[in-house]
């Protein structure tokens, strides 16, 4: 039989049927830990950093570039919240021990908490960086949480990663003065990104994923079919960033493709031996992608 728990308690499923373990009230600085644990802390890192990496080049201010940041900073982290809030029961029906909520040390509308304050601080910081720029930021913060909500069992699970990878550089471009449009290839190159980055994102949980039901592209395609796949929108960003920008490319910018689809196929390579070659070949590549990217400062408006 089930013990009987104080509430404020996470399940956990077990042979007989559901048991609840006791989860203590956390302390603050164990609470703001579990939190930053649970917004995942390495996407929304990465994201940010490269928005002001590239609020930096195209030539913004230093007020201007801050707002772009906490933007960005904000929406990422209602996505984060809300991703971890949302798969908290399958977490815990899994065993997902490296999940907050799942290990029980935060609960689960704490958790959804955070995602609705952040959103909410995410809408009018967006707004404030320019009506078309603020529109362009909320539509991927939106398709990000359709994906959460709904679009990761699909085939169109990779959308809302193309989706908000795109909208960086229009983010970027759309806040300077006058508003001007991003260049087509910077937006098609952030596109081929995130779908690569979703790619590598869902490959090394594809199986549990599909053991709760979870059926995204990635995981239709399989282990074997997402590693092949994942260099190809990677190396498709590398050609567009090389060859896109007007004025004919270099010599050397013409070995950038080349580079990187050598990385790409090496690491598929080795991968008959090391299962994680593919991966961090895909890194690198995406990478050598966002040094192009950042490289063309004010030519992506």
């Amino acid at each position: 039989m089930d013990a009987e728990v104080d509430p404020g308690t996470n399940t956990r499923a077990a042979g007989n049927g559901t048991r609840r373990i006791p989860r203590r009230v956390p302390r603050l600085g164990s609470l703001a830990r579990a939190l930053a644990m649970s917004c995942h802390p390495g996407p929304v890192v990465a994201v940010t950093a490269l928005t002001l990496a590239l609020a930096v080049t195209a030539g913004h201010g230093m007020g201007r570039c801050l707002l772009l940041t906490a933007a960005v900073l904000t929406g990422q982290l209602s996505v984060g919240w809300c991703n971890d809030a949302y798969d908290a029961r399958r977490d815990i029906a899994t065993g997902r021990r490296d999940k907050p909520v799942a290990a029980g040390t935060v609960g689960e509308g704490t958790v959804w908490a955070g995602a609705f304050g952040a959103l909410a601080l995410c809408v009018p910081l967006s707004l404030a960086c320019g009506a078309l720029a603020g529109t362009a930021h909320l539509i991927a913060v939106a398709a990000a949480w359709a994906y959460n909500l709904r679009l990761k069992s699909t085939p169109l699970s990779w959308l809302p990663y193309a989706i908000g990878f795109a909208s960086l550089p229009a983010l970027v471009s759309l806040s300077l003065p006058g508003s001007p449009w991003p260049a087509w290839w910077a937006v098609g190159a952030g596109a081929l990104l995130g779908v690569g980055a979703h790619l590598a994102d869902v490959l090394p949980d594809i199986r549990a994923d599909l053991a709760t039901g979870v059926r995204g592209l990635p995981h239709r395609l399989g282990a074997t079919g997402t590693r092949l796949l994942l260099p190809v929108p990677l190396v498709a960003a590398s050609a567009v960033l090389t060859l896109g920008p007007q004025g004919r490319p270099g010599a050397g910018a013409v070995l950038v493709p080349l580079a990187a689809g050598s990385i790409a196929v090496t690491g598929l390579v080795i991968g008959r031996r090391r299962e994680k070659a593919p991966f961090v070949a895909a890194v690198a590549v995406a990478a050598l992608d966002v040094g192009l990217l950042m490289a063309h400062g004010t030519a992506v408006t």
